[in-house]
């Protein structure tokens, strides 16, 4: 229930800010161009892993000793969003004056970003073994249902069609969706947060920054298969975000109308899609998580064939319909066991920090390894594009098998054993630290590289800095120690 209620508070920003706020600038004659900029408040969704040591170790005066460590980050973070939510709300966007408007709306960007880290970490601890993967799919109910109230329900307060309170006062009532959470929170307590530096009083900065910063990543990249684990998570949604880029595109393509897509969309996709999020919950249970994770993936696989005979066949409306049921249940399933996958995969001592890190490596996944969908489409034809997809998706499922085969991937939910404390107090090494600065500038590169359309070239460097920075961090030896 708990995460259900996190799930609530979790989801509505994002759907305030790129669904709601462009139809809103629409309405009040904004340019299409010009609303273009939304794209450029996704970005702090997909960096927060630059912030999420600070979230995930830092306490706040007087709040961490009064609720602990997550809920004090909660309660704290969530104060100023509300705040900026209702600014956001008032502040009247009309063509030639977005000023204000942009400043408020990249600010609630930015906390909603922060409740995420602090939300996912503290989901994470609060669920035992046997509640995570139910705990998990209520979570993306609420998420959901989030999604549903700052959409349709903000636009209905708005619209004159509706109850006609206008934009800042709908705005306003949205932000009362953080309530959730901070119900959720006083039921559950402070959960299970990981302390590990109770005598921080004594430590020197370069000690602290060592705990806060450096150990997470070199705790994750001391695994055995850490480099395996992560080319998993970046490809094993490949083709499945490959098919998601080019869906809409191929709809008109083939003659549908508006109304046949959003009819099929909306209502058919949107009901099988929280008919698969509740299947992946005992889908994990019944198979364990590596029989899951490899069932989902073929799962997915399916649904691109369905697309494919979709393709094949052209205006047919209920074979639209069974594709986009197919693939929607199909995806329920499969975001249900991933992020389940990626919650197990985050250790308890820096839970924060490495959740966001591997949802980040993922967002890589689903952007810079997906761009190319459009070029192929154009040169292969649906129904060959539809076929590559499936292929795209072969790769991830070698991966898990070598993963499982190689012990990497084991049937409990939770992935990790606890943390080497002996390999955590050696000397980290200016290679090592090295490599951490490469893997963090790569991954800020790659993540950037299609909001800001880079050349492909500079893509291709960064990609290369994030493998080389990865190397040294794994490979690089350790200082000597005094």
């Amino acid at each position: 229930m708990v995460a259900f209620l996190l799930g609530i508070s979790s989801g509505f920003p994002f759907t305030l800010l790129v669904a709601t706020m462009t139809f809103w600038l629409a309405k009040v004659g904004i340019d299409t161009a010009t609303i273009g900029f939304a794209v450029a408040l996704t970005l702090p969704y997909t960096l927060k892993f630059l912030w999420a040591p600070l979230v995930d170790k830092t306490p706040l005066p007087v709040l961490t000793k009064m609720f602990g460590q997550r809920r004090a980050w909660l309660f704290f973070v969530q104060t100023f969003l509300f705040f900026a939510i209702w600014q956001l709300g008032a502040s009247n966007p009309q063509p030639g004056s977005l000023g204000i408007f942009a400043f408020w709306a990249f600010v609630v960007a930015f906390l909603s970003a922060t409740q995420d880290i602090v939300i996912d970490a503290y989901r994470i601890e609060i669920l035992d073994e046997e509640e995570f993967a139910h705990g998990t799919a209520t979570n993306q109910f609420g998420y959901r249902t989030g999604n549903l109230i700052a959409g349709a329900g903000t636009i209905y307060f708005a619209s004159a069609e509706g109850l006609g309170l206008g934009w800042a006062t709908a705005y306003g009532l949205t932000a009362f969706c953080i309530i959730p959470a901070i119900i959720g929170a006083f039921i559950i307590g402070p959960g299970k947060f990981v302390d590990r530096y109770a005598e921080a009083a004594g430590m020197s900065a370069g000690q602290w920054l060592k705990e806060t910063v450096v150990n997470p990543f070199r705790e994750f990249m001391s695994r055995h298969g850490a480099f395996l684990i992560l080319g998993f998570v970046l490809v094993y949604k490949v083709g499945d975000a490959m098919g998601q880029a080019m869906l809409g595109p191929m709809i008109v393509d083939l003659g549908f109308s508006d109304t046949d897509y959003i009819t099929a969309n909306k209502f058919w996709g949107y009901g099988a899609l929280i008919v698969g999020s509740a299947l992946g919950a005992p889908f994990i249970l019944w198979l364990g998580m590596g029989r899951a994770l490899l069932i989902s993936g073929l799962l997915m696989m399916f649904s691109n064939v369905m697309f494919m005979l979709l393709a094949a066949l052209g205006d047919a409306y209920w074979m639209m319909v069974a594709a986009i049921v197919t693939e929607n249940v199909t995806s329920g399933i499969g975001l249900t066991v991933f992020t389940t996958y990626l919650s197990g995969l985050s250790s308890i001592a820096y839970t924060a920090t490495q959740f966001a890190l591997l949802s980040s490596f993922a967002g890589v996944g689903r952007t810079f390894m997906a761009g190319p969908a459009g070029i192929i489409a154009e040169k292969v034809g649906w129904v060959g594009f539809w076929g590559f997809t499936v292929v795209a998706a072969i790769p991830g499922m070698i991966l898990l098998w070598v993963l499982w085969s190689k012990g990497y991937v084991v049937q409990n939910i939770r992935q990790t054993e606890g943390v080497d404390e002996k390999a955590l107090k050696e000397p980290v090494g200016a290679l090592r630290i090295t490599g951490f600065l490469l893997v963090v500038i790569g991954l800020v590169g790659l993540l950037l590289s299609q909001p800001l359309e880079l050349e492909n070239n500079i893509t291709a460097i960064f990609a290369a800095v994030l493998a080389a920075g990865g190397l040294l961090a794994w490979k690089g030896k350790a200082a000597t120690a005094a």
